[in-house]
């Protein structure tokens, strides 16, 4: 890889200018996606990715493709739905061969489990404008993976890791914190991406829990937190009123009915879940 030319070069060559369509804003600084892999790899306890499959989505430019080679994964796939970026992929695939996988096509369709490889990592810069959906699905199926670090607006990462009693606090940090263990490894100021958006980023790193709840309890903690987040200024005996039995599970649970959604922890979703 050390003939590839600079990403700013890339960029210049192939006139990648970011859309907004696409939620694009390309980090182009190799210091900073080689910092991100070298966090994420450190705070796992792992040396390299050399016996994982890992994934990509939204490679743009391939600064952290690039980054993410260097870490030497037993294959990486790319998935992208930008055509200008399919032919960067290529150059890069022709620098390193076989070892990278390239997928042109909605992320949001593709199936990342679809292979025999038994350690799945994700790695991205997630497009802003599908970026919980995304994670939402991979959430869902966590058991298929050992690790996801993932890139988002800081506004959503707060959301992702915010405590029970808060504003952020929501469905996605139920979710996320019951399947995770969550942990931020860098914020990114604006001025680090082409084109600089308004807010600031974040790298967060998500490692399963041993223990994570099956997805047919999950599916019941979703239909939970739609309910009670939806109404969030009610009390749960009016959000939650169609579970059934909710008296007697919240009775047995100790959980007060006259809570609100944000007064209650994941842990306690799940509890509820678990009885419905």
């Amino acid at each position: 890889m050390t003939e590839l030319p600079s990403l700013r070069d890339v960029v210049d060559k192939y006139e990648l200018m970011a859309k907004k369509s696409l939620g694009q804003n390309f980090l182009l600084d190799q210091n900073i996606t080689d910092k991100i892999i070298r966090l994420s790899l450190e705070a796992q306890h792992k040396p390299d990715f050399s016996k994982d499959a890992v994934f990509e989505v939204g490679p743009g430019p391939g600064g952290l493709t690039r980054a993410i080679l260097k870490a030497n994964p037993q294959r990486l796939t790319v998935i992208e739905m930008d055509t200008r970026c399919i032919q960067i992929m290529h150059d890069i695939q022709d620098a390193v061969g076989a070892q990278l996988q390239i997928i042109e096509g909605d992320a949001l369709k593709y199936d990342f489990t679809a292979n025999d490889f038994t350690d799945r990592h994700i790695i991205s810069n997630l497009p802003y404008n599908i970026s919980v959906p995304l994670l939402t699905m991979w959430l869902k199926n966590i058991r298929a993976y050992r690790s996801l670090t993932l890139m988002f607006q800081k506004e959503v990462a707060e959301r992702i890791v915010a405590e029970p009693n808060c504003k952020a606090y929501g469905r996605i940090s139920v979710l996320a914190q019951l399947t995770c263990r969550v942990k931020t490894l860098m914020n990114l100021n604006p001025s680090c991406f082409t084109p600089a958006p308004k807010i600031w980023s974040s790298v967060l790193l998500f490692v399963p829990h041993d223990d994570t709840p099956s997805a047919e309890v999950l599916q019941k903690v979703e239909k939970l937190t739609e309910l009670a987040f939806g109404q969030r200024r009610k009390m749960i005996r009016q959000s939650l009123k169609s579970v059934p039995n909710l008296e007697k599970i919240c009775a047995e649970l100790n959980i007060e009915t006259t809570a609100r959604a944000e007064n209650l922890t994941p842990q306690q979703y799940l509890q509820i879940a678990q009885k419905i």
